[in-house]
């Protein structure tokens, strides 16, 4: 039999976990991230340098603070690149922000990219995912956004090497 006490300590114990585990207030939505722009920056012989303009949309009522983000990218299901940051932004009530960040891809990733571009693919699918971190108030935040770029819509021909 355990000492009403100790219940209480391991009650409010298993309590502040819970607590902990949360990564926004019960009432909050999770920001939307999403890739705005992508830049090539360093091209090596087996890794490349991406810079990307991340958007953090803040659809809550209360301002969130971001004090870094890890993230990865895949390109047409595959994974591309992988990147972190320890940038700090303060995404405003009800609005957004940008995240200028970089992402490192290997030689493999580029290849495979390039070969389905070779191929007349299209268009492009990415997906970008990851979790930004807001300190200690909140801890980290999961997010995960697909989207896609189509050649067509681009003005880009059917047929046309882009490379």
């Amino acid at each position: 039999m355990m000492f009403p006490n100790r219940r209480r300590v391991l009650m409010a114990a298993a309590a502040l976990t819970l607590a902990g585990c949360a990564s926004l207030p019960l009432n909050m939505q999770p920001p939307e991230v999403s890739v705005s722009d992508l830049r090539l920056l360093d091209v090596g012989l087996l890794e490349q340098r991406f810079g990307l303009s991340l958007r953090v949309l803040n659809p809550n009522d209360a301002e969130i603070p971001i004090d870094g983000l890890s993230f990865t990218v895949e390109l047409n299901g595959k994974p591309f690149a992988k990147g972190v940051s320890n940038q700090a932004v303060t995404v405003p009530r009800l609005s957004e922000a940008m995240l200028e960040v970089e992402a490192v891809s290997s030689l493999s990733g580029l290849l495979r990219q390039f070969g389905s571009m070779a191929r007349g693919q299209e268009r492009i699918d990415y997906r970008i995912y990851g979790t930004l971190y807001t300190g200690n108030l909140f801890g980290g935040v999961p997010f995960d956004q697909k989207g896609e770029v189509d050649f067509a819509d681009l003005g880009v021909p059917s047929g046309t090497s882009r490379f």
